[in-house]
C-alpha cells in the first residue's frame, strides 16, 4: 500500500509522536476522508500504511489519502471531544455522521420581581410560562430540552390545569380590565386583575418549578400544609382551592404515570441497524415524566463502521479477531456528537454498552458525573423497550421510503435507457424560468441525487439584458452561466470527460448573481468544490421545463460548449396541460416519449419539475417585491433604528404602507424629523 503514497506523506507518518491526538486524512481535491483519534498517534496512523488492504472499504479509503493533518492533545478524553467537534465541522466521508438537529424546544418561566407587595398588577410580579426555542440566559428559568413542541405544550397545559399560571404576553396582561376566558375555565388565576395575591402566585410558581424538576411528593406535602393552615384559620375558600389543586395534581400524576421515586432526568438511547442504515431513537424523561422520543438517522454507516473496526483491531494488537458491533459504533458516535452543546442528564439508559472513556469525557466536558446503564430493570427496562420498538418502527419506515425512492430513480434510468456508473450518485439538474409579464425574470436550478432533492445545492440566477418575456433567451443565459466554465475545465483536463469528471458547484445558495457564478464556475485550475462529502460533476440528466423550443435552445448551448446532447430532456406539457400527460422531448433527435401517468419515472420527473417551478417562483416574487418598494428596506436607511422602524410599521401597517405614505405623513410619526422623512421617502421611491 505504501507505494501509492508520496514519500513526503510516509515521512510525516514516520515522524509522528507516540502521544494522544487527532488525525485527519484528505484526498486529492482537499476533501476530508476521515477524522480519528488515538492514544498513540504514531502506532495508530502507521497501521494504515503497513500493508495492502486490497479492495476492502478501508483499502478504498487509504488509496485516496494524499495528505494528513494531526493535532496532539493532553489526554484521550480531550482527543475524543476534539474528534467529534471536527466530525461535525468537516463532514468526513468515512465517519458516522449525525445531522446537526438540536433545535430542541424548552419550557420557559419568565423572570420575576419576587417582591410581593406590589399595589397594582404587574407583569414582573406575576411571571408567565411559555414555549421557547433559542439560547438560554440567566434572567429566566428554562426546563428541558423537550423532544418536541407537542411535549412542551402538553406540559404547559398541565401547569395551567394544576397551578393556573398565566400564559398571556406582557402587553396583553398590562391592558386587561377583566379576566379572560382562561380564568373562566379555571386555567388561570387571573393575576391581570388582582384576583390572586402576589404571594399566592409565587407559591404556585415555586410549586410548578418543583413539579417540573420531578419533586412531586414535596409539592403535594407543601400544598397539604398550606391547606391545613387555611382551614385552621377558618379560611375555607382558600383551603378548598388548595384541595382542588391537590386533586388535580394527583390526577395528573396518575394519568402521566410519573415515576415519583427514582429517576428525574434520564435519556434513553436505543439503536437499530438494518439494510445498511441505522436509527438512534432518543427518548426523554424529565421530572420523572416520559415526554416522548425523537429518531436520528446517521450517514456513512457501513463505510465508517469498516474503518472503525480496523481501528479497534489495530488497538487490540496482532491476532485479534473480535470487532465491536456496528450498533456500538453508531451509538457512541451519536452520544459524542449529540451532546456537544446540549445539556446531558446525569443518567443514560442505552441499548448497547458504551465505553467508560466516552462517559468520562462527557463528564469532564459538562462537569456533571454521567452514568450509563446497559441492562436496566423495572421502570427503566420498560422505557428502554419502548425506545427500541420506536427505533425499529422508524428504521422500517425509512427503509420503505428509501426503497420507493430508489425504485423511482431506477425506473427513470431504465425508461430513458441510461447507464449511470452508480444509481446512488445518478444526478439530475432541472431548470425553470419565472417572471411576471417580463418583470423580475429569474431562472432556477434544482438538483437531485442520492434519490432525493438536494436543496443545499439549489441555485437562482437573475436574468438580465434580454427582451422582457423571452424565455428562450433566459434559458440560454442560465445554461451558459451554469456550464460554460465547467466545459472549459473539462477541455483543459486531459483526463476529464464532459459527462462525468468535471467539477460542479456545491456552495450554499448565494444571495447575488456574482456569488452564484463564482460558486457555480470554479476556475479550471481550482480544486473541485465539495458537498455532502462527494465531489460534484456535470449531471447525468439535464431537465428543462418546456417542449421543443426550450430543448432546441438547450441543444444549441450544449453543442456550442461541446457537451453531450443526450443528457438534455425537455418536459413538455400534455394535452390540456393536464398533470400526468407530460411527454419527454430529447435533444439528440430521439422520438418523444410518453411514460404513462402511473409511471414511477414520470412521478419522479414531475416532482423535480415542480420543485424547480416552486423555487423559481419564490425567488421571482421576492425580487419583484423588493423592486416595487424601491429596492430598499427600512433597515438599510441611515437613521432608522429598531424603535423608529417599529413605529413606522405600526402606523402604516408594513413596508408597502410606508412606501405609499407621503413625506408629511411619515414626518407625523413620533421620532421622525422632516429631514429623515424625506430621506425615507427617497429611499423607498
Amino acid at each position: 500500500m505504501s507505494d501509492v503514497h508520496s514519500d513526503q506523506l510516509l515521512a510525516e507518518v514516520a515522524a509522528l509522536p507516540a502521544m494522544p491526538g487527532v488525525y485527519r486524512y484528505f484526498d486529492a481535491s482537499g476533501g476530508v476522508l476521515y477524522v480519528g483519534k488515538a492514544r498513540n498517534l504514531k502506532k495508530r496512523v502507521s497501521s494504515y500504511f503497513q500493508k495492502n488492504h486490497g479492495g476492502t472499504r478501508i483499502g478504498h479509503m487509504i488509496g485516496k489519502i494524499v495528505r494528513m493533518e494531526t493535532t496532539v492533545v493532553r489526554s484521550e478524553a480531550e482527543a475524543l471531544l476534539l474528534e467529534n467537534n471536527l466530525i461535525k465541522t468537516l463532514n468526513p466521508r468515512y465517519n458516522i455522521l449525525f445531522r446537526d438537529d438540536k433545535s430542541y424546544p424548552y419550557l420557559k418561566i419568565f423572570g420575576t420581581d419576587k417582591s410581593a407587595d406590589a399595589q397594582a398588577p404587574s407583569a414582573s410580579v406575576f411571571p408567565r410560562v411559555a414555549y421557547y426555542r433559542g439560547s438560554v440566559d440567566r434572567k429566566h428559568r428554562y426546563f428541558g430540552p423537550y423532544p418536541s413542541a407537542w411535549a412542551v405544550k402538553e406540559s404547559i397545559q398541565l401547569l395551567q390545569k394544576v397551578f393556573r399560571l398565566r400564559t398571556c404576553e406582557d402587553t396583553v396582561f398590562a391592558n386587561r380590565t377583566r379576566p379572560c376566558l382562561l380564568y373562566q375555565i379555571k386555567r388561570c388565576s387571573g393575576p391581570c386583575v388582582n384576583l390572586v395575591s402576589p404571594a399566592d402566585y409565587q407559591h404556585d410558581v415555586a410549586n410548578a418549578e418543583a413539579f417540573l424538576r420531578g419533586e412531586t411528593q414535596s409539592v403535594l406535602a407543601a400544598l397539604e400544609t398550606r391547606m391545613m393552615q387555611h382551614a385552621e384559620r377558618l379560611e375555607f375558600e382558600q383551603a378548598a382551592e388548595l384541595r382542588n389543586q391537590i386533586g388535580a395534581l394527583s390526577k395528573v400524576l396518575h394519568q402521566q404515570s410519573v415515576d415519583t421515586n427514582s429517576d428525574k432526568d434520564v435519556d434513553i438511547l436505543a439503536v437499530k441497524v438494518q439494510g445498511g442504515r441505522a436509527c438512534v431513537n432518543l427518548a426523554m424523561v424529565r421530572g420523572g415524566r416520559h415526554l416522548g422520543d425523537r429518531p436520528y438517522f446517521p450517514t456513512h454507516v457501513e463505510d465508517a463502521a469498516a474503518v472503525q473496526d480496523f481501528d479497534d483491531l489495530a488497538d487490540q494488537g496482532v491476532g485479534a479477531s473480535s470487532a465491536v458491533p456496528v450498533e456500538v459504533h453508531v451509538l457512541e458516535a451519536f452520544i459524542a456528537q449529540h451532546y456537544i452543546g446540549v445539556p446531558v442528564p446525569p443518567a443514560l439508559i442505552t441499548s448497547e454498552p458504551v465505553s467508560r472513556e466516552l462517559l468520562d469525557a462527557l463528564s469532564e466536558q459538562t462537569g456533571v458525573k454521567i452514568s450509563a446503564v446497559h441492562n436496566p430493570r423495572e421502570q427503566r427496562r420498560l422505557w428502554l423497550e419502548m425506545a427500541q420498538k420506536g427505533a425499529a418502527i422508524q428504521l422500517a419506515r425509512l427503509l420503505a421510503e428509501e426503497g420507493s425512492q430508489q425504485a423511482r430513480t431506477r425506473a427513470l434510468v431504465e425508461a430513458l435507457d441510461l447507464a449511470p456508473d452508480e444509481l446512488d450518485t445518478f444526478r439530475i439538474e432541472c431548470f425553470d424560468i419565472s417572471h411576471t409579464a417580463g418583470e423580475s425574470t429569474q431562472a432556477s436550478c434544482v438538483v437531485f441525487h442520492h434519490h432525493k432533492m438536494q436543496n443545499a445545492e439549489y441555485r437562482r440566477y437573475n436574468i438580465n439584458d434580454i427582451t422582457p418575456g423571452d424565455d428562450y433567451a433566459a434559458m440560454r443565459q442560465v445554461l451558459m452561466r451554469r456550464y460554460a466554465k465547467l466545459a472549459e475545465a473539462g477541455r483543459d483536463s486531459p483526463e476529464a470527460t464532459p459527462a462525468q469528471d468535471v467539477a460542479a458547484p456545491a456552495a450554499p445558495e448565494p444571495s447575488t448573481d456574482a456569488a452564484a457564478d463564482a460558486a457555480a464556475h470554479p476556475a479550471p485550475d481550482a480544486p473541485p468544490t465539495r458537498a455532502g462529502g462527494s465531489a460534484q460533476r456535470l449531471p447525468d440528466l439535464v431537465l428543462v421545463d418546456g417542449g421543443k423550443g426550450q430543448v432546441s435552445m438547450a441543444r444549441e448551448v450544449f453543442a456550442e460548449l461541446g457537451l453531450d446532447l443526450a443528457v438534455i430532456v425537455g418536459v413538455e406539457k400534455g394535452e390540456g396541460r393536464k398533470v400526468g400527460l407530460e411527454e419527454l422531448v430529447f435533444a439528440d433527435g430521439r422520438e418523444k416519449v410518453y411514460l404513462g401517468k402511473d409511471s414511477a419515472a414520470l412521478m419522479l420527473v414531475a416532482q423535480i419539475r415542480d420543485e424547480a417551478h416552486r423555487f423559481a417562483i419564490t425567488g421571482m416574487r421576492a425580487r419583484r417585491a423588493k423592486v416595487r418598494v424601491g429596492g430598499s428596506s427600512l433597515e438599510e436607511i441611515p437613521g432608522i433604528g429598531a424603535k423608529k422602524r417599529a413605529r413606522l410599521l405600526q402606523r402604516f401597517g408594513g413596508v408597502r404602507g410606508v412606501a405609499a405614505a407621503g413625506v408629511d405623513d411619515i414626518a407625523s410619526v413620533e421620532g421622525i424629523s422632516r429631514e429623515l422623512a424625506e430621506e425615507i421617502y427617497r429611499a423607498l421611491h
